[in-house]
């Protein structure tokens, strides 16, 4: 009994690895990157179901996918969003006041680093300045003042405004 519960469960878990898989359409050669894609790199036809089940696999068996992303080893690269977002909140931490007194002029090279940063066209800037100036009060609150509630609010401000939420590249 214990030995089918045991055959079961091994089954399933390459099922679902299978199913992952399968799931997300990949144009690379597979799923992304990881110790599995290393070690199944030299496979002639990667696109092949096989293979990518192999990889899926390895990778879910090791955790390598995580750690390759979190350390841009394995093939992986780490400079996504989340890392945006901590260079975003770095820059705002070590540049808190300037871009605090910019933000209540609407203009100023502080802001403009910040806008780039965040993704925002350069031909869409003034949109952003007049955005952060109209927005002050609520993006930089009072008693409440922190870079990383800043950048939250500011995304937030972002994703709620008619033109750069289209025009942001986050």
């Amino acid at each position: 009994m214990v030995k089918k519960a045991a055959m079961l469960s091994v089954a399933v878990l390459f099922g679902m690895q299978a199913g992952l898989a399968m799931a997300a359409p990949n144009p690379d050669t597979g799923p992304g990157c990881g110790l599995g894609k290393l070690a199944w790199s030299d496979y002639q036809r990667q696109k092949d179901i096989a293979p990518q089940v192999m990889m899926a696999t390895t990778n879910g068996t090791f955790g390598s996918t995580t750690f390759g992303i979190s350390s841009g080893t394995s093939g992986c690269t780490n400079d996504g969003k989340i890392m945006g977002d901590s260079k975003t909140v770095m820059f705002a931490e070590l540049n808190f006041e300037n871009l605090s007194q910019e933000m209540a002029r609407g203009q100023g090279e502080h802001l403009a680093s910040l806008a780039t940063l965040m993704g925002i066209p350069a031909d869409q800037h003034g949109a952003f300045f007049a955005m952060t100036q109209e927005r002050y009060t609520s993006l930089v609150k009072a008693g409440e003042a922190s870079p990383v509630a800043m950048v939250k609010a500011i995304n937030e401000a972002i994703a709620g405004h008619p033109v750069l939420a289209k025009a942001s590249s986050r």
